[in-house]
């Protein structure tokens, strides 16, 4: 699939002004005023993220009086309190954060994870009734909860009081809970909007611990938690959830916790773990609890205190990311081939596939490989009971909640975000959904969008790769979205005779542009493009820096991400 090089713009201006302060590479220096450094002091922050002094305070969020109040007040009274969580990734780590904190303290405190198959997503009656059962007077949803108006309201019937902490976008009406901690309220003032459910889970667990004057201790040995819930909830990595994420990840490769150190056991690397490497090792096996069988699982294992309980644990997870695999790469194959038989599929600017047998764990997974396979706003879905219930994924730049949102009296319910969001509807509006959906998407879409993109930050000339420059690129981890790994351009480049095939069609490269020493560079799956690299043709390339590590030698090499002639 062709894809479009768009070079960033940059604030000239501001790079010219951030170079007097700190007399460093100016194509750093563009790279940092990409990435909202244009100060010494923004600079300092950036390098040297703090949890002392670069963390909001808690109590600038909308209500969190309200739910430290109430929490305290249930503790004195000795209530019984649920913490309720969603059964992904960023659910089932905003559960562990914040009942394992409570637990720590209190006594009367449990956990709760709805069946993905049985109840769906977010907080249901069952799990009310299950609380209710049980005497529980407290539920603190996390990660879910703020379009749960009707649950709510049940609850309260009840004499059960609700707290919701939760990340995705409220409704036209908020739940009447007795706290609702939610950034993306538009009368919240707090600072940053876009932390993780359990990013929100922690800001609860900080202003417990200052309201109760614990030690900050107690709060940042969660931070391996928060860290794995950033990357695999894929929400940026700027400001405040840098901070979470730079000292998340010191821990986890450091001192995790048991259950997640047992994971990384079974799947070792030699090297530190990056967000990409949670985002592609760690979260898929914590997930396939939930997609496959019961997300409790996943928390026990987060909750594990010693090592025979957390192998154990994460064992489980191992076999069940395995089934998930089997599974969901046949469903793939199928909607693959659905595609390919549909004769009007290439006129079409959305996907949307259903199979009522549909496995409904896995849809999201499939959702996602199908954009990367035709780069369109892509919903998969599936059945249960007469339900229809199915899983959104976007393209850079267009936003499927919105999309979503315009055929929702055709929805018994929606949620989520720009990107990613999951959506039930009655079978007999299936088709109705399909074409408002597609009429939607064509008539809201730039059609740039369906044309995947490299965004590239700077042009780099082969002969300013070092060492040095290299040293500092390393600096600006951890890398995700709104930080990613800087991408380079450089034109006018050309291949020596030592390139080759090497491995499953890849290219091993050897560069050099006028001026320059010979740069060395890997092109994965690029193996066609051999005979027409080797034509003597000078071409463009854009790429990111690496390390090579081979025989205990270490060399920086470029990776080239694609090419043009």
């Amino acid at each position: 699939m062709n894809k479009r090089w768009v070079l960033t713009e940059t604030d000239e201006q501001a790079v010219d002004e951030l170079y007097e302060s700190l007399r460093i590479n100016r194509i750093l220096c563009k790279l940092l005023v990409q990435r909202g450094v244009k100060t010494f002091e923004d600079a300092k922050k950036f390098f040297r993220p703090s949890l002392e002094t670069h963390l909001y305070n808690p109590l600038l969020m909308m209500d969190m009086d309200k739910a430290v109040e109430r929490i305290d007040r249930a503790m004195q009274k000795k209530e019984k309190i649920l913490v309720y969580g969603d059964y992904d990734v960023d659910g089932t780590t905003a559960v562990a954060v914040l009942y394992g904190f409570i637990k720590d303290l209190y006594f009367y405190v449990d956990y709760y994870v709805p069946d993905r198959t049985k109840e769906g997503y977010g907080v249901s009656v069952e799990g009310i009734n299950w609380a209710k059962e049980r005497g529980f007077s407290l539920i603190i949803a996390v990660d879910c909860g703020i379009k749960a108006n009707e649950q709510v309201a049940y609850a309260k019937s009840e004499d059960i009081d609700f707290i919701i902490c939760d990340h995705h976008r409220p409704g036209e009406e908020l739940p009447d809970a007795v706290a609702v901690l939610d950034p993306k309220r538009h009368d919240c003032q707090y600072p940053f909007k876009e932390l993780s459910g359990c990013g929100i889970a922690f800001k609860l667990v900080q202003a417990m611990a200052a309201a109760k004057q614990l030690s900050f201790k107690k709060v940042t040995r969660y931070l391996d938690l928060v860290v794995v819930s950033i990357a695999a909830d894929i929400v940026p990595i700027i400001d405040e959830n840098r901070v979470l994420a730079y000292y998340g990840l010191r821990q986890l490769n450091r001192n995790p916790r048991p259950g997640l150190r047992s994971l990384m056991e079974l799947n070792p690397i030699n090297r530190e773990l990056s967000i990409s490497d949670i985002v592609y090792i760690i979260a898929p096996r914590i997930n396939a609890a939930g997609r496959m069988d019961d997300a409790r699982h996943a928390v026990r294992l987060l909750l594990s205190q010693e090592g025979a309980s957390a192998k154990k644990n994460a064992g489980e997870l191992q076999v069940r990311n395995m089934e998930r695999k089997i599974i969901d790469m046949g469903i793939t194959e199928e909607a693959l081939l659905m595609v390919e038989n549909d004769p009007i599929f290439h006129h079409k600017k959305t996907t949307v596939l259903y199979k009522p047998d549909w496995h409904k764990g896995v849809i999201g997974i499939v959702a996602s490989r199908l954009i990367e396979r035709y780069f369109k706003p892509t919903i998969v879905l599936t059945a249960t009971n007469n339900i229809v219930s199915g899983s959104a994924r976007s393209v850079p730049g267009f936003d499927i909640y919105n999309a979503i949102k315009a055929c929702s009296d055709l929805l018994d319910q929606f949620g989520g975000h720009k990107y990613a969001a999951g959506l039930t509807m009655k079978a007999e509006n299936l088709h109705s959904f399909i074409d408002r959906f597609e009429a939607v998407v064509a008539d809201t879409i730039d059609e740039s969008m369906l044309v995947p993109e490299i965004q590239i930050d700077a042009e780099l000339p082969l002969k300013d790769i070092n060492t040095k420059f290299f040293n500092i690129i390393q600096q600006f981890a951890p890398f995700g979205p709104g930080n990613t790994r800087p991408v380079f351009v450089c034109e006018g480049v050309s291949a020596t005779k030592w390139t080759s095939i090497v491995g499953n069609n890849h290219l091993k490269l050897y560069l050099k542009q006028e001026g320059s020493p010979v740069v060395k560079g890997i092109a994965y799956n690029m193996g066609n493009l051999y005979e027409a690299i080797l034509s003597g043709k000078t071409f463009d390339v854009c790429f990111t820096l690496e390390e090579n590590k081979h025989n205990n030698n270490i060399a920086i090499q470029v990776n080239v991400r694609d090419v043009k002639f």
